[in-house]
């Protein structure tokens, strides 16, 4: 006797839950980083905006929501798609993007500290620092590490296929180190103020070298294969990051060393913000212009929205920061009106990329499944599977 087969009926056939989330890669806590970004950033600027820092507030505010709603939605994504979320690692080109939910979480637990304070109080702005700059570091920390191993033991990918996003999970432990001394004064005196500061410097280091030996790789490719593709040309301005942000943590050291670490090593992180900051901001405005020039040519040739519009945003904030440090170290007003010029590009970008962004989920765009990528490079975007461009 032969038993016929019979193929389930289409209503039993399994079915992903929540589908809507089936797509959501990491590369999604830009859009938290970029919102906390605008907070923050606006205000540390020198000069006194009547009414901005409320209008910060509410900005951090809803990076606080946004970061809360992309928590639940990436649960959900590694409980009921674990598939696409070891793809995602497994991706090349999807991997790096796990820098960004450190920096998501260590962004908008600084902002508490900053402008948040203002509307939920100074104790609950510490609790909330506390938890999300620890687990910001933590999840930073893996990431640097876990992310270049899956790049040298997986991934293998080609000098050519070199792009700024390699720099993501670099600069997480920066973001931690220029956040983190804010939270010194709330410890008691004594060791552990001097260990969280130090700590904080390490982690400077840690980033500094390694974005020192990947940067180049980077500028390499830039030199000897041309531009990058349309889509993900914006990420040049990624380079900015660990730039902005490294000049805005040895600002912060230099605040925070008097009283605790012992002379002469208080007034020597004073030396080191100029020594440090100024040449560093220098060339973070000559690759600004670099970029700039590379994101006009790749809008004469077409390119449209993608993800990668965010990178205009994180980025010029650090650097806004960094100026504000220079700012007000250096008692230069350039540096302050450098600061003020560069946070109206963050506000400007970060509009534009929300606008696209919000537009792009009503539609459905941004979270359906990914389209072939083109064997050549071409100007048209192409999305991985988890949303983000190449």
């Amino acid at each position: 006797m032969v038993t016929a087969v019979l193929p389930l009926p289409r209503s039993a056939a399994p079915r992903p839950r929540v589908p809507a989330v089936r797509h959501l890669g990491p590369n999604w806590y830009a859009s938290v980083m970029g919102t906390a970004a605008v907070g923050t950033a606006g205000a540390a600027l020198p000069p006194h905006v009547p009414g901005l820092r409320a209008v910060c507030t509410a900005v951090w505010a809803l990076s606080l929501l946004l970061l809360t709603a992309l928590l639940t939605a990436r649960a959900l994504h590694w409980t009921h798609h674990r598939d696409q979320a070891r793809a995602h690692l497994l991706d090349p080109t999807a991997a790096p993007f796990y820098g960004c939910p450190s920096m998501a979480l260590l962004a908008v637990g600084g902002g508490a500290l900053s402008v948040g304070r203002d509307w939920i109080g100074m104790p609950a702005a510490v609790a909330l620092d506390t938890v999300l700059f620890t687990a910001g570091t933590v999840v930073g920390l893996a990431a640097a590490v876990s992310v270049p191993y899956l790049m040298v033991v997986h991934h293998r990918p080609e000098p050519r296929r070199a792009t700024p996003v390699w720099l993501l999970p670099l600069v997480a432990p920066m973001v931690s180190a220029a956040l983190g001394p804010a939270l010194v004064a709330h410890l008691p005196a004594g060791q552990a103020r001097r260990t969280l500061l130090l700590a904080c410097v390490a982690m400077f280091g840690l980033s500094l070298l390694a974005t020192l030996v990947t940067l180049p790789v980077v500028f390499s490719r830039l030199l000897t294969a041309g531009p990058l593709p349309l889509a993900l040309t914006p990420t040049l301005f990624l380079v900015l990051g660990p730039l902005g942000q490294s000049t805005t943590a040895v600002g912060a050291f230099a605040d925070t060393a008097p009283g605790v670490v012992p002379a002469p090593y208080d007034t020597g992180f004073a030396v080191f913000a100029l020594l440090y900051g100024v040449p560093v901001m220098g060339f973070a405005l000559m690759w600004f212009a670099f970029a700039a020039a590379q994101v006009l040519r790749a809008g004469r040739r077409g390119m449209g929205f993608a993800m990668t519009w965010w990178s205009f945003t994180f980025p010029v904030g650090t650097c806004v920061t960094g100026a504000a440090a220079l700012a007000r170290h250096t008692h230069l007003a350039a540096y302050g009106a450098l600061a003020a010029g560069l946070y109206a590009v963050l506000v400007t970008a970060w509009a534009a990329a929300g606008v696209h962004t919000a537009r792009g989920l009503v539609s459905g765009v941004l979270l359906a499944a990914s389209r072939p990528v083109p064997a050549e490079p071409a100007p048209a975007t192409a999305r991985t599977t988890s949303g983000a461009v190449r």
